[in-house]
């Protein structure tokens, strides 16, 4: 039996904000005040988990489900503040935080990397940054060093690099490691930061009766230290580049689907190796996170490929994946560690999906935005809802509730308050109500809903690449004290005040 239920033991609710769309800092919010002001704001509502979007590095466009690591933190995240307290980077060198472009905050890590190496950090920070290293050589090493010849190779992906380099000739990498000795250095000073903030957050969050909700990208980025460092593992063409890569066909968000772009796994060479890959995966996760949710879980049962060739998702196909052996393994050997998972059930789900999920016992998602179409055995409707399940208003992918109520006709909007039943409460606080009342254990509203956000505040629109996606930032002038005691009222309402 999962013991997921360390979290669905009682009803409980959550704000989803990734970190980068907390106010402070120049160009993305990041682990200094802001976020603990947030978890402040969290506690005082009675609300007891944070869910956040994957933290893990991203490529220029931003997207944190095309990280250039699994396992990496993002170093974009780190407080600059924190390490000016620290000594390691002087006042004058803080850029200012109403600037949009990230290349200060890149300055200001090498400066504050600068300081440190020239010892002006104590004994003890040494030794820590030495222990991280050594605990994390498992994939530190291997991330250090790809980052360090993407800035060399002018952040070109790595099926660019020359044959030597890109098909991990050994003299060829020792060569490079002591060429690039002092940017592999930095990048994991750079982590090493990022995860003592990490911790420092997440320390104070449970002091304050929050747990951390995270979320584990199924797929990786082909342009990624995972893929180059274990190209055996992934499902590639000699040079490096994927033969299919990933993504879903037609529905609800595109009529072209989604061509992701991820490469596919070489599923037999993984299970072949007791998905060693998959387990190390799993534990730096479940090392970060109160909770996990598993994206596109669907995946493990069978998995959308399209040839790399293709331009959209239309022509791919669905191939078995084998998820019940994955997850066996990682039952079996990881279940000490209890397991906390969610999986994200959406789109086209079978009842082989759902059969995989149920035999784990992994709790799903309901979205309100996806209950009035159909009939009434739509899942999505609020009295189809089960404990065992997570509801959502809308997930960082759907618009927020007053965007997308604004854009219904007049008779799905009748159609919508006629199954809520309490039509004099306006939009997106009806469907936040909604939400609040359900039997769902734990109910997580997008902090968009709170603000009361219309058009233009969604964090992504997917199957696009629209230059406004995952940049969305809240302003603390958005949080009007009536907002927030709406909230915590609601909360209270329902039952879901309460700590860990």
């Amino acid at each position: 039996m999962n013991q997921a239920h360390s979290i669905l033991d009682r009803r409980r609710a959550g704000i989803l904000l990734h970190i980068t769309s907390l106010p402070g800092g120049p160009h993305n919010g990041d682990l200094g005040r802001d976020a603990y002001r947030f978890v402040d704001f969290l506690a005082e509502c009675g609300i007891s988990v944070w869910q956040t979007l994957p933290i893990g590095p991203t490529h220029a466009d931003g997207s944190p489900y095309q990280c250039l690591s699994a396992h990496a933190g993002n170093p974009l995240l780190i407080s600059l503040e924190w390490l000016a307290q620290r000594g390691w980077l002087r006042d004058d060198l803080l850029p200012d935080p109403r600037l949009t472009d990230a290349t200060q905050r890149t300055a200001s890590l090498r400066a504050a990397f600068d300081a440190f190496s020239r010892r002006l950090s104590g004994h003890s920070d040494r030794q820590a940054f030495e222990r991280f290293v050594r605990a994390n050589a498992r994939w530190l090493s291997d991330y250090a060093l790809f980052i360090a010849l993407r800035e060399d190779f002018g952040q070109r992906p790595w099926q660019s690099w020359p044959d030597p380099i890109r098909s991990r000739q050994p003299r060829a990498l020792r060569a490079a490691r002591r060429r690039l000795r002092d940017v592999i250095a930095r990048v994991k000073f750079e982590q090493f930061v990022f995860f003592r903030q990490w911790a420092e957050l997440r320390q104070y969050a449970r002091q304050r009766g929050v747990l951390l909700f995270g979320d584990m990208p199924i797929f990786v980025a082909t342009d990624s230290a995972d893929v180059w460092a274990h190209q055996d593992y992934f499902d590639l063409r000699e040079d490096g580049s994927a033969r299919v890569v990933a993504g879903v066909p037609p529905d609800y968000f595109s009529a072209t689907g989604q061509r992701w772009g991820n490469p596919h796994y070489n599923w037999a060479r993984m299970q072949a190796d007791g998905f060693r890959w998959w387990l190390a995966r799993f534990r730096s996760q479940l090392a970060l996170y109160d909770w996990v949710r598993i994206d596109h879980f669907r995946g493990f049962e069978a998995y959308w490929e399209i040839p790399a060739e293709s331009e959209t998702a239309i022509h791919g196909h669905w191939v078995k994946a084998p998820g019940q052996a994955l997850l066996e393994t990682v039952f079996a050997k990881l279940n000490g560690l209890g397991l906390p998972l969610v999986a994200e059930n959406l789109g086209v789900i079978t009842p082989e999906v759902e059969t995989l999920r149920t035999r784990f016992d992994i709790p799903g998602m309901l979205i309100l935005q996806f209950a009035f179409d159909g009939g009434p055995d739509n899942p999505y409707l609020p009295q189809n809802h089960t404990p065992n399940n997570v509801v959502y208003t809308g997930t960082h992918d759907n618009d927020t509730t007053l965007s997308w109520f604004e854009d219904l006709s007049d008779a799905q909007k009748h159609k919508v308050y006629e199954c809520l039943g309490h039509p004099d409460t306006p939009m997106p606080w009806a469907l936040v109500q909604c939400a609040m009342a359900s039997v769902a254990k734990l109910a997580v509203l997008p902090m968009q809903d709170v603000l009361e956000l219309g058009k233009g505040h969604r964090m992504n629109t997917p199957g696009t690449m629209d230059e406004r996606n995952w940049r969305w930032r809240f302003s603390w002038d958005d949080l009007s004290a009536d907002k927030a005691r709406r909230l915590a009222d609601l909360v209270r309402l329902h039952q879901r005040a309460t700590g860990p």
